[in-house]
């Protein structure tokens, strides 16, 4: 409760008035009006104090004898604006201004999204595919942790998708105390471990979950770091997306220096190239190569199940599928297209859609949103020139 700096701020704006002056009046029905704007701030924080609720009445009789009116402008002060501890945005307000500028400074967020195949955004907008099987770690600083566990898609391929996501919100200050969130394939729980759904005292949680579609698509608040996360499950498999401040994303040490989300996918992890996702098609028309294609059915027939979408994709239809959800042919189109060619599952393209949607929701900067293919690397990923090389090669070796 910070009523008693209500009533200090008061005292400073009218110590110095005097009833000669024509303008008291004037400047004192401002500083009434700042010191109950000031008290409903902290009502909240002071409802069970006597103090508060004697001020508040003090507040109106004075306003009542003076004739003020309740709306119009008030007496401004350095310290009117109240700092709540578990809130970032509220802290980072009392970091004062830019000098040269006189602008309050705001702080700088960062993105990073896994879907998919599984392609990687980090929070230097580097775009990567990798196969990174197993546990990995996305993030790990001085408040957050998380780690996702991929497997594979087709059995032979080196294609994997995330099945498990672990999230940790590390214990802070009095704001939270340390909390684990888990998804896995088929159970996406709108609680952590421990059952609850929120962390932190009093009406304003500084952590939240809230479920968007049941089994489907949960959002996650950590208002004391500034952090929103989502996590999806788009077919048989998850998708994560995550927003929060740069200095927070960076506060960790030399042994924590493996995180995807910060460094990206370690080079033997890849299975792109500079950026270009590999496509294992030889024309337009033709379905993905034979091998694969018995990859695939023996895949469907051990793992068919009511949520599973498998066909047989030529570029052609792939593409024409992946355009019906993403008009732009930015990358998560043409992550969209590998994801079929390479799985035969259409979900897939609902992932890339959804983390398409989750980048616009959460993405500071509009500009950056979309990430488009070098035209040095070969256009749109090499779809139609390599094709042709690509093609005349196979035949060579089969000639062969």
């Amino acid at each position: 409760c910070r009523i008693q700096k209500c009533t200090t701020d008061f005292v400073s704006l009218t110590s110095h008035l005097n009833t000669a002056l024509d303008v008291f009046d004037t400047e004192f029905c401002k500083a009434l009006r700042a010191y109950s704007g000031c008290t409903h701030r902290t009502a909240k924080a002071c409802r069970g104090n006597l103090v508060f609720h004697s001020a508040v009445l003090g507040i109106s009789d004075l306003i009542s004898q003076r004739n003020c009116s309740k709306d119009g402008p008030t007496s401004s002060t350095q310290t009117e604006v109240i700092h709540e501890p578990c809130s970032y945005h509220s802290r980072h307000q009392g970091m004062g201004k830019d000098i040269r500028t006189g602008i309050q400074d705001q702080p700088t967020y960062l993105f990073c999204g896994l879907f998919g195949d599984p392609h990687l955004r980090t929070f230097k907008d580097h775009f990567q595919t990798c196969k990174v099987e197993g546990a990995w770690p996305l993030i790990d600083n001085n408040y957050l942790s998380v780690q996702v566990t991929n497997v594979p898609v087709v059995p032979g391929s080196s294609a994997t998708a995330t099945n498990k996501i672990t999230i940790i919100f590390k214990p802070y200050q009095d704001c939270t105390d340390q909390k684990v969130y888990q998804a896995v394939t088929d159970d996406l729980p709108a609680a952590f471990v421990d059952g609850t759904t929120s962390g932190g005292e009093g009406d304003t949680k500084s952590l939240l979950i809230l479920e968007k579609a049941a089994g489907r698509h949960v959002e996650i608040f950590a208002s004391y770091i500034g952090a929103t996360i989502f996590v999806r499950q788009v077919g048989r498999y998850l998708t994560l997306a995550v927003r929060m401040p740069e200095e927070l994303a960076i506060a960790y040490d030399e042994t924590q220096d493996l995180q995807l989300c910060m460094n990206g996918c370690p080079t033997l992890e890849r299975i792109d190239e500079g950026g270009i996702i590999p496509l294992p098609v030889l024309s337009l028309h033709q379905p993905v190569h034979q091998h694969q294609h018995q990859h695939q059915q023996h895949h469907r027939h051990q793992h068919s199940g009511p949520h599973q979408s498998h066909s047989v994709f030529t570029l052609e239809s792939a593409t024409a599928k992946c355009h019906d959800k993403l008009e732009v042919k930015d990358i998560y189109f043409h992550s969209c297209v590998f994801d079929l060619l390479t799985t035969g599952d259409a979900n897939f393209t609902s992932a890339a859609f959804s983390a398409l949607q989750d980048l616009e929701a959460l993405h500071p900067q509009k500009e950056r949103w979309h990430i488009f293919p070098s035209k040095g690397n070969g256009g749109p990923y090499f779809f139609h020139c390599s094709l042709l090389t690509l093609g005349l090669f196979f035949v060579v070796l089969v000639v062969l």
